[in-house]
C-alpha cells in the first residue's frame, strides 16, 4: 500500500500540511473504522461491511496517488497512512474472531507482530529516529490482508459462492501473515544494521 513519504520540502514555512486532500481521505478512514466494526458486530451487515473495507483499500491506494501528484506528501501524512492500515487490520482480525471466522491464532500473530517492532522504537530513538520507511513487502502483506478479510468475510456459510470466497480468503490470508511477519524481521534487520552502523544521538544535556 502507499504511504506519504515524509518530506520536509512539503511543508510549509507556517506550519506543517495538515488538511491536504490525502489527509483528509485518511481522516475519513479512520472515522469509518466504528462503522465497520457495529456493522461486523451489531446487525452483521457483512455486505456493507466489505464496502467499508473496500473503500478503506481504494482511498489507501488514492491517497498515496494523490499525495505525490499534487505534491501534497506531509510528515502527517506519512503517519497517518500506515496507522489507518494497522487499525483496520486490527479491527478486522478482533471483528472477525469474536464472529468465530477466524481462529484465535490468526487473532493474535497479527497484532504480536506489530507490538515486536513497536519494542524497537526505543533504539531507534537513540539513533535519532523515530521509524524507518515501509519496506515494499510490508505493503504487498498489507494489500494480500486487505484482500484476504473481506473475502473471509463473505465466505461465512455454506453456500457455493461462500465456500470459494473462503478458499480464496484463506489464500490470501496466509500469504499475509507470512510476509507481514516476513517484513516484520526486515524490518528489525534494519534496526540492527542501524544500531551497528549509526554512533547513538548526543543529547542536549551533553553539549552543556
Amino acid at each position: 500500500m502507499d504511504t506519504h513519504d515524509a518530506d520536509p520540502s512539503s511543508e510549509t514555512s507556517s506550519g506543517p500540511r495538515i488538511l491536504t486532500i490525502p489527509n483528509l481521505l485518511s481522516f475519513l478512514r479512520l472515522a469509518l473504522l466504528p462503522l465497520f466494526l457495529w456493522l461486523v458486530l451489531g446487525p452483521e451487515e457483512d455486505g456493507l461491511a466489505v464496502l467499508v473495507l473496500m473503500f478503506s483499500g481504494f482511498s489507501d491506494y488514492l491517497d498515496g496517488y494523490l499525495a505525490r501528484k499534487l505534491n501534497q506528501t506531509s510528515q502527517l501524512g506519512a503517519i497517518l497512512d500506515p496507522v489507518a492500515d494497522r487499525l483496520y487490520i486490527l479491527a478486522t482480525v478482533i471483528g472477525l474472531g469474536l464472529r468465530e471466522i477466524i481462529p484465535i491464532w490468526l487473532v493474535l500473530i497479527l497484532p504480536a507482530r506489530d507490538l515486536f517492532l513497536w519494542g524497537l522504537v526505543p533504539f531507534l530513538r537513540t539513533r535519532g529516529y523515530s521509524a524507518l520507511p515501509v519496506h515494499f513487502l510490508g505493503k504487498a502483506a498489507t494489500a494480500a490482508l486487505l484482500y484476504a478479510f473481506p473475502l473471509l468475510l463473505l465466505g461465512d456459510g455454506e453456500s457455493a459462492a461462500e465456500t470459494v470466497a473462503r478458499v480464496f480468503g484463506w489464500a490470501f490470508a496466509i500469504w499475509g501473515v507470512g510476509m507481514y511477519w516476513w517484513a516484520g524481521l526486515l524490518y528489525a534487520w534494519q534496526v540492527r544494521t542501524l544500531l551497528a552502523t549509526t554512533p547513538p544521538r548526543r543529547s542536549v544535556a551533553s553539549h552543556g
